[in-house]
């Protein structure tokens, strides 16, 4: 047996003496999460990992892969790969599980692996073409609920899958591919954008925001018989795919999935794309009329609407702005986005501007021209693009308390500032990063982007799932992949 070591870890208000011996454990990883929301840790686990020298076995490691480092050379092995999802998305259209596929595919494809996509067209015209090389698509009509027609897209798969060469991995967004069907793949992995049991934060949240005119709902007695429905079904899906680090620890303990089975994969953005350009927030600043006068530029980004916190934040301004005459006059809000709420902002006057959808380039330069980002989303699922594209850029940014958030994206203070999903909360963060000034947000968007680029970019999330693919589809043979040394990788 190896030699147990100790280290010393201290940071601000934590400090930890841990002994790693041949089995480390997940412990440390939960005390630095949750120790304190002062805290803003390195990743001790993978320093360990390195120090100790260690061959890692890549399915029971516990922590996200992109802790890791993958080599960027050409993949050893080029891998035929089947992807169910449900819409696939124009680039300036798609919602998080869109994008999230479009990111990944595209960028699996340019490395050279032989992309089939299984989706839903509501053209006229079916046709099985490429829009880059190795890149494939399957169209068929969407079932009358909008989803896959898993009878048409298993028919397709299975006349793939018996060419000369098979597929090497199946990949799954969600139930693109239904547990129906899953559960005759052996070689599958599946990324789960939300599941019930994280929603119900969700229902508890908009329970205690209900006003008391409207009527009480069912949500969380359904939500309860769904998450038992989903612990069930889950167990038909080979390998699960875990977006957050909150997330992963559910499938493990509450849906009670096998460890060698959950693989927790971070989202990432184009850090090409979302980067710190001062020139291009000047543009945008002049190009919409924000004065530089104003001393906080805040931003909003996403879906104007009501589970995404919209009318929580509309409230909090509200009241700021019939309170706090000083804190409007020296503030702007940008809000990028449609959808309900719209109008609603446009009602609180000038200094809160309304841009409508912004494509890509368009949404770059506008987290170039913010001093802070505010998601005050009330899902409790996943990790939202928007938090990871605003830290790329440099930003710090401000969120609701939710688990996979304060999980995995803003833990801690250095990096921005979280809220309870109440008024005087939401309030209180907003205050609070006007009085603090620009210079403090600009050291903390430094910190958030330090932390973006260890974590959030399109290339550590690329570089996991291929490895893990690479992983999956190399158990029944002598290939090592599954196999992960800190030093030679």
């Amino acid at each position: 047996m190896a030699k147990d070591r100790s280290y010393v870890f201290s940071f601000q208000k934590c400090c930890y003496v841990v002994t790693i011996s041949s089995i480390c454990s997940i412990i440390l990883f939960l005390s630095w999460t949750h120790c304190c929301s002062q805290c803003y840790p390195p990743f001790p686990y993978q320093t360990t990992l390195q120090n100790q020298n260690q061959l890692i076995n890549l399915l029971s490691y516990p922590l996200a892969w992109n802790n890791l480092i993958f080599p960027s050379n050409p993949p050893p092995k080029l891998l035929k790969i089947a992807l169910f999802v449900k819409k696939w998305p124009q680039r300036s259209h798609a919602g998080g599980l869109e994008r999230h596929a479009l990111t990944l595919h595209l960028a699996l494809a340019k490395r050279g692996h032989e992309l089939h996509i299984f989706t839903t067209s509501t053209t006229p015209t079916f046709s099985n073409h490429s829009i880059i090389d190795d890149l494939h698509f399957h169209f068929s009509k969407p079932s009358p609920a909008g989803y896959l027609d898993q009878a048409i897209v298993w028919e397709q798969f299975q006349l793939q899958n018996s060419t000369i060469r098979p597929f090497d991995i199946v990949h799954t967004e969600s139930v693109g591919l239904r547990y129906t069907r899953s559960r005759y793949v052996t070689n599958l992995a599946v990324t789960w954008h939300g599941i019930a049991y994280e929603t119900i934060h969700s229902d508890i949240i908009q329970e205690l925001l209900r006003p008391p005119q409207e009527s009480q709902t069912n949500a969380m007695k359904e939500r309860t018989i769904k998450v038992v429905e989903e612990i069930k079904f889950f167990t038909n899906y080979a390998h699960h795919v875990a977006t957050s680090d909150h997330a992963g620890d559910i499938l493990k303990r509450v849906y009670m999935i096998p460890e060698e089975r959950v693989h927790i994969i971070l989202n990432g953005v184009d850090q090409q794309v979302f980067k710190p350009d001062i020139s291009k927030g000047n543009e945008f600043k002049k190009k919409h009329g924000v004065p530089d006068s104003k001393s906080l530029v805040i931003g909003l980004a996403g879906r104007l609407v009501k589970d995404k916190g919209h009318p929580l934040m509309f409230e909090a301004l509200k009241q700021i702005i019939e309170e706090n005459n000083t804190f409007i006059e020296n503030s702007m809000i940008l809000v990028a986005g449609d959808g309900p709420w719209a109008a609603r902002y446009r009602e609180l006057g000038s200094n809160v501007l309304v841009l409508g959808p912004l494509e890509q380039g368009g949404l770059a330069s506008f987290y170039n021209a913010i001093d802070i980002f505010v998601n005050p989303t009330l899902r409790a699922q996943g990790l939202d693009h928007t938090l990871l594209e605003a830290i790329l850029s440099g930003k710090p940014v401000m969120a609701t308390k939710l688990a996979s958030i304060v999980g995995s994206v803003i833990v801690g203070n250095e990096m921005g500032y979280t809220f309870s999903p109440t008024v005087i909360s939401l309030k209180k963060a907003l205050y609070d990063s006007w009085v603090g000034g620009r210079e403090i947000l600009n050291n903390k968007g430094q910190v958030a982007r330090e932390r973006g680029l260890q974590l959030f970019t399109a290339t550590k999330m690329v570089a996991a799932y291929e490895r893990l693919f690479l992983c999956i589809s190399s158990l029944d043979n002598e290939d090592n992949f599954c196999k992960y040394h800190p030093l030679g990788n």
